[in-house]
């Protein structure tokens, strides 16, 4: 039987609506929607990009804490309240994932807060050998 394992990454969100920002089980991570928020000042920027940047940073962090690697994910979702923004955020997602290049769908729905441009969820395998 695996272990399960929760990773948190100190959000109030965490607490307010009984979540953990990863979850590790057996070899699989699954990383909850991940937004732009800084979460260790709990702060947002407007700008889009910045926010994509921040959510890989966050998701990096998550991954790390798991025993994983943004080069072990291998299934990205993207959700984004205005979909006409979404090419802003290419560059970024390729910064952060060109290499891996996961299987990947994009949503378009209201998110929790309306500061938050965009929310990425992430399904990654570590690695055992």
């Amino acid at each position: 039987m695996s272990k399960r394992i929760r990773i948190s990454s100190g959000s109030t969100f965490e607490e307010q609506m009984a979540y953990s920002r990863a979850v590790v089980d057996g070899e699989w991570v699954f990383v909850s929607g991940t937004t732009g928020f800084d979460y260790a000042a709990m702060t947002i920027v407007d700008d889009i990009v910045a926010q994509t940047d921040q959510c890989f940073r966050n998701i990096a962090s998550a991954l790390e804490q798991a025993g994983s690697s943004l080069a072990d994910v291998v299934r990205v979702t993207y959700v984004l309240p205005d979909a006409s923004l979404f090419p802003q955020c290419w560059p970024v997602m390729r910064q952060y994932l060109g290499k891996v290049k996961p299987a990947a769908m994009m949503i378009s729905a209201g998110l929790a807060d309306p500061r938050m441009r965009i929310e990425i969820e992430v399904t990654a395998r570590k690695r055992t050998g």
